[in-house]
């Protein structure tokens, strides 16, 4: 039986290429997320295609006990998590305190926040129990500054961060090792990205900034690191960490931080 190492937002960005490297890697991944099931089923296709080991499912992580019930089928039908990887965004755009609807707000912190303590509740005591797990949660630079416009998405991806925090303190001597891990930049990912930009300002970008520029963070790249991070010997955890492109400035020393 293998390890399975359960991808919560798989799009084609960083939540399917980290489903690809484990898979790769011998876990059995498995990739989950709200809609297209043709895209899931897609990224499941190519990791079986090289001859990794792959399923997924499509999954509204907001309804009451989807992700409880996930876990415990995954347990039961397929193997033990060794693995968990949080991938699921808050962002509701860039908006004004007057344009940011009480619903909106709630909305970020229920994918940002809730749903990891959802997943950490019902996973950790079966990690404990085995003496060993890792959670993987993405982040945002909006978890380490409060930007203007930005009340929904820094609020909620705060409350990750601490969050990270709090299941490190009382489980990193159980043997879970959780990593809160900032993406400070923009990814050249078709899902985010791309639909954020629209096709034509998206290839615009990828031009001027990324692809042989490596101005954009790649997908394949994260994917490396949420691997290495899985695999460090307790003795050297990580337990935070920042990646961005080489050309950006760091979430500490922007001009938008100076700006604010």
């Amino acid at each position: 039986m293998k390890p399975v190492c359960l991808v919560i937002g798989a799009g084609a960005g960083i939540g399917g290429n980290v489903a690809d490297k484990f898979a790769t890697e011998g876990y059995h991944s498995y990739l989950c997320r709200r809609t297209d099931q043709k895209g899931l089923d897609t990224l499941i296709d190519n990791i079986e295609k090289k001859g990794g080991s792959a399923s997924g499912s499509l999954i509204n992580a907001i309804e009451e006990n989807s992700l409880e019930d996930l876990i415990i089928d995954i347990e039961k039908n397929i193997g033990p998590i060794e693995v968990v990887v949080y991938n699921l965004g808050a962002q509701t755009g860039m908006k004004t305190l007057d344009q940011t609807t009480h619903k909106e707000f709630e909305w970020g912190w229920r994918i940002a926040s809730l749903g990891l303590f959802r997943v950490a509740k019902v996973l950790c005591p079966l990690m404990e129990g085995r003496g060993k797990g890792v959670i993987l949660v993405t982040s945002a630079t909006a978890a380490m500054r409060g930007n203007a416009n930005q009340h929904s998405h820094s609020s909620a991806m705060g409350s990750r961060k601490m969050l990270c925090q709090t299941l490190n303190a009382e489980f990193s001597s159980k043997g879970i090792h959780t990593v809160h891990i900032v993406i400070d930049g923009a990814v050249d990912a078709p899902d985010t990205l791309g639909k954020i930009l629209g096709p034509e300002l998206y290839q615009k970008l990828r031009e001027t900034k990324g692809m042989e520029h490596d101005g954009l963070l790649l997908p394949e790249k994260i994917a490396e690191t949420y691997y290495h991070l899985s695999q460090q010997h307790r003795s050297a955890w990580t337990y935070e960490i920042d990646l961005r492109a080489f050309s950006d400035p760091a979430w500490w020393n922007s001009v938008t931080m100076l700006e604010n």
